[in-house]
């Protein structure tokens, strides 16, 4: 579904950011992006999303370039940076009408779609006030209805679980699983790792713009912990 290959940025003043980076996200993956901050991660889902152009390598979604052909790739993913912003001059409701209308949702199903995920991220009663009156946890949870919304191919999020409190936090474990098992992919960077290890079927730890392993999780972890892998490479890999 998703593959970056040999994937390098470099910022202006020649800072590289990310060097010869190679991964493989495949449909039914949850590929948890593990790092420090600084290391990359943000930087290659930018990439990945379409929002940075890169000097080396390829990344592909279902096939196709997302610099060749990015319109077609944007409408098979749904991408949620760690800060996000939205129109707050919308109401709830006029904000997911306006992400069908650019995801080409059918009426009698967005209907349907709007109100199974409001209700179960509990903002129903929400949906007709302003977005700028909604708190930073309320504004997380319409955004991942908007991700949600249009059943993408690839779910891409950076730091999803950041704002969210217990409840909506397990709201959104349970859809990512339900998403995965209807043949989607999803690619997300977080900084708990606990989530990660109960979440994820594979991941990656990139430290410095490298990456310094990736794989299923069961065979990276063994009888160790994610905290324990990720302290132990981190400090290895300088």
């Amino acid at each position: 579904m998703l593959t970056i290959s040999h994937f390098s940025k470099t910022y202006k003043g020649g800072k590289t950011a990310v060097s010869d980076l190679n991964l493989e996200i495949k449909p039914g993956d949850i590929y948890g992006f593990i790092g420090h901050n600084g290391a990359g991660k943000t930087t290659t889902i930018k990439a990945v999303a379409g929002i940075l152009d890169f000097e080396a390598g390829e990344i592909t979604i279902d096939g196709q370039s997302i610099r060749q052909n990015p319109v077609a790739c944007k409408m098979k993913m749904a991408y949620i940076p760690d800060n996000p912003d939205i129109y707050e001059f919308f109401t709830g409701i006029q904000y997911l009408n306006f992400i069908c209308d650019m995801y080409r949702v059918p009426k009698k199903e967005r209907e349907t779609r709007i109100s199974r995920y409001a209700g179960l991220f509990e903002i129903t009663h929400n949906l007709g006030d302003l977005i700028s009156s909604y708190s930073h946890g309320m504004k997380q949870k319409l955004v991942l209805i908007s991700a949600f919304i249009h059943d993408p191919k690839l779910l891409i999020l950076d730091e999803p679980f950041v704002g969210l409190d217990p409840k909506a936090s397990l709201t959104l474990k349970n859809l990512m699983h339900e998403l995965c098992s209807q043949g989607s992919a999803i690619f997300f960077s977080t900084h708990v790792l606990e989530v990660a290890q109960k979440l994820c079927n594979k991941i990656a730890i990139i430290k410095n713009g490298r990456l310094v392993i990736s794989g299923p999780i069961d065979g990276i972890l063994g009888n160790n912990s994610l905290e324990d892998v990720f302290m132990e490479v981190s400090e290895d890999v300088r």
